[in-house]
């Protein structure tokens, strides 16, 4: 009994880690954030501080995480069992994870006015199976940054979010806005994937499709190549796309915008912070909608989330957090630090995120138009992205193979890759 006595105390001492309650009683929960923005990485560790001021019984440890690395950190912390509590990540990422017993289904532990002030399209992107295993938060749709001086001087009719560009006036304009050693569009495709799935929406592609028993397959119909075919004859037929910015990140191709080489770049929504950062003095540019096609101006998206990890033993003290995270208020906040938009209609709909300055009015106006990114619950899909259907896609994009080769990777090699996750 005496060497029990003893053991007691010591064991709880070496027991618990992130989650667990301190010496005092403390529940302590481990929020990993991927903020990486400054201004976003202040906001949210400032709203941290005002939980933990607010809730001296349940304390918020803020750790810094990168997405660069996000996925393979998170999955050999969830096999260690060292997965922090909280979990940001984005909803392209968690299929793999929910279907793992990795992460909690939140369906019983959401608040109604979380699940209420979320639309069903926006759920749906964390939606795996019958559970739900994130709160999407933020997302981004992609847009046209354009040269407002050269925009304006080619004569091309310029888009609203009420009257877009179709993808053949795209091309046309992106046609119009090239000569004298400068394109009308670059296109920084080093990530091809993402871009031509999600704005394949916009023309009724999905590439994905599902079988009578549920299974995912990959299909590449007619409305699968539009947005494909419209990049691949702007840079190697009409010569009104850059080659060179085929492999490069979105924001390597700022330099040559502001330079005046190329007239318009498709990007990510969040990238006008660093274009108001960059930009010479006196650069005028403005922020178009993507173009549309038969579906108008659907486009893929994959909000981020966040999640609590299954093996917390605090779950709903980690639901509550993300709960104040997410109030309207501090979802503008967020939405702000981070210039992205948010998925809660009321903070959406708050006049700081209305006005036109920056494009805030157009991004705002696309909200309604954006979807769950068409690979959101197909397993395997990072695989078949990193070793099919990129090294594809930037052979075709070169001009190095043509529409019926890429046809042939992504849906042949592509499904036996998708076949293995079936077994």
């Amino acid at each position: 009994m005496a060497v029990l006595t003893l053991l007691v105390p010591l064991l709880a001492a070496c027991g618990g880690g992130g989650g667990g309650p301190d010496g005092g009683g403390v529940i302590r929960l481990r929020f990993q954030s991927l903020a990486w923005q400054k201004e976003s990485v202040a906001t949210t560790r400032s709203l941290v501080e005002e939980w933990n001021a607010a809730h001296p019984a349940v304390q918020v440890d803020y750790v810094q995480g990168s997405w660069d690395t996000v996925h393979d950190q998170l999955l050999t912390s969830f096999e260690g069992g060292e997965a922090p509590d909280i979990i940001h990540d984005a909803s392209d990422d968690l299929a793999d994870f929910a279907h793992g017993g990795y992460l909690a289904d939140l369906r019983g532990l959401l608040p109604s006015r979380l699940k209420d002030g979320i639309p069903a399209r926006s759920w749906e992107s964390a939606t795996f199976g019958t559970g739900v295993y994130g709160v999407p938060f933020l997302q981004e749709p992609r847009v046209l940054i354009a040269n407002t001086k050269l925009l304006t001087a080619s004569g091309v009719r310029i888009p609203t979010p009420e009257r877009p560009w179709s993808w053949a006036e795209f091309r046309q304009a992106a046609r119009k806005m090239s000569g004298e050693g400068r394109y009308g569009v670059a296109w920084p495709l080093k990530e091809p994937v993402s871009a031509t799935l999600n704005l394949s929406l916009s023309t009724g592609g999905r590439l994905f499709t599902r079988t009578a028993d549920g299974r995912a397959e990959v299909t590449f119909t007619a409305a699968d190549a539009v947005v494909p075919e419209t990049i691949r004859d702007q840079v190697t037929t009409d010569r009104s796309a850059s080659r060179g910015t085929l492999g490069m990140g979105g924001s390597d191709t700022l330099p040559g915008f502001f330079g005046g080489k190329y007239a318009m770049v498709p990007l990510g929504f969040s990238y006008r912070q660093q274009i108001v950062q960059q930009a010479p003095p006196g650069f005028d540019w403005t922020v178009l909608p993507a173009p549309a096609g038969s579906a108008g101006l659907d486009q893929g998206v994959s909000p981020q989330t966040l999640s609590v990890a299954q093996d917390s033993p605090h779950r709903k003290e980690a639901v509550a957090f993300i709960d104040f995270l997410l109030g309207p208020a501090n979802t503008v906040r967020l939405a702000e630090g981070d210039w992205m938009l948010p998925t809660g209609t009321e903070a959406l709909a708050d006049p700081a995120l209305g006005t036109a300055e920056h494009g805030w009015a157009t991004g705002v106006a696309l909200a309604p138009h954006l979807r769950p990114a068409p690979a959101q619950s197909v397993r395997g899909y990072p695989e078949w992205k990193d070793k099919v259907a990129t090294p594809a896609l930037q052979e075709y994009y070169s001009g190095a193979i043509d529409t019926a080769e890429l046809k042939k990777r992504l849906v042949q090699d592509g499904n036996r890759v998708l076949a293995r996750y079936r077994r």
